[in-house]
């Protein structure tokens, strides 16, 4: 899980250095004959652990999360900033530096919103861990507006507890993020042109990693819905600061009626949903079909809005997610354990879209 008050201007001397990395050879392979949707695979990132790579509006630039050592010696998540035009690629730090930061996403205007914990503290808060299960932990997290005009940052809808995963609809109007400000993992809608903050869902379980659809009306998101024993496991784990991903659904809903519906019915854990152009179609991560192997293999997954259709986009032998459009449709980015030279290494990649 990869998230306005005061101002505050910083200097980026990492970023004004841009460093630029010559591509090594790939010890894997970055492209399997399976993968018909796909063509002229390249690769953005070249080590450490590099995800939620998402597009700018123009499509030319993209915003990513990174502990990667080459470029951030820090020792845990900063956000960058890529030019995809440049050759080879050169990264700008876009984050202060201190503390974990996640999540980055485009403003229209070219500002990008992220989280943060460098309001709490300055340095990396540790990674808690929960003996025997696979959780994710829930940092301190407030979500901070940088404009990388006047390179200054602001705080923005700062609360106690977890605010993070904030993305912008198409239309640039509306602001959808996660957050613990009502006591459980939900979804939350902020109107720039009314100013107005709503609570979307409100049902017991983790709600995250939200994205408008083209309709920028229409949202999907993943989500857990724990009942009986596993409800209160969630309660218990929510309390101590963790979620358990194990069980994730697709549902969309539209922003008006709040009425969710879901989208999958599968076993594991389905996340990291985007919408197709078309707003028919769910691409999204998955390890369904790897779960009598242990369930570490997560590919990438195309299903039609009401369910049907299900069919698997990517055939990597270890993890696929973190799909994304390009605004134009003819473009995919996604993280990838891919063409890596150490086991478990997360790059970006970007392809061209075959329908």
């Amino acid at each position: 899980m990869r998230l306005l008050l005061a101002i505050t201007s910083f200097t980026l001397i990492a970023c004004a250095q841009k460093p630029s990395h010559q591509a090594p050879p790939p010890s894997k392979p970055l492209y399997y004959p399976e993968e018909k949707h796909l063509r002229n695979i390249r690769q953005l990132t070249f080590g450490g652990n590099n995800a939620e790579g998402y597009f700018d509006p123009t499509g030319q630039r993209v915003v990513f999360q990174s502990d990667w050592q080459e470029i951030n010696p820090q020792g845990c998540d900063q956000i960058f900033m890529l030019e995809l035009a440049d050759e080879p690629p050169r990264y700008r730090r876009i984050s202060t530096g201190r503390g974990r930061a996640t999540c980055g996403f485009f403003l229209p205007d070219g500002r990008i919103i992220y989280a943060s914990t460098h309001g709490v503290s300055d340095s990396c808060p540790p990674i808690k861990r929960k003996a025997g299960r696979y959780v994710w932990p829930l940092f301190e997290y407030d979500l901070y507006v940088y404009n990388p005009k006047t390179d200054s940052l602001q705080v923005f809808l700062p609360a106690k507890g977890y605010d993070a995963e904030a993305v912008v609809s198409p239309n640039g109007r509306y602001l959808l993020f996660t957050s613990q400000r009502g006591g459980d993992l939900d979804l939350w809608l902020y109107d720039f042109e009314t100013q107005t903050l709503r609570q979307l869902t409100n049902e017991l379980g983790y709600d995250g990693g939200g994205f408008f659809g083209p309709d920028s009306k229409t949202i999907v998101w993943r989500a857990s819905r724990p009942k009986g024993a596993q409800a209160e496991s969630y309660k218990a784990l929510l309390s101590e600061g963790f979620v358990e991903p194990s069980e994730l659904q697709i549902f969309i809903m539209h922003i008006d009626s709040m009425i969710p519906r879901q989208v999958t019915n599968l076993p594991g854990a389905n996340w990291a949903p985007y919408f197709h152009p078309s707003g028919k179609k769910i691409i999204f991560s998955s390890n369904h079909h790897s779960l009598a192997q242990g369930g570490r293999r997560f590919n990438l997954f195309m299903i039609n809005t009401d369910g049907t259709s299900l069919e698997q986009i990517t055939f990597d032998t270890e993890f696929d997610a973190f799909p994304m459009f390009s605004p134009d449709g003819k473009k995919l980015i996604w993280a990838s354990n891919r063409g890596g030279r150490q086991p478990r290494e997360t790059n970006l990649f970007i392809a061209d879209w075959v329908e």
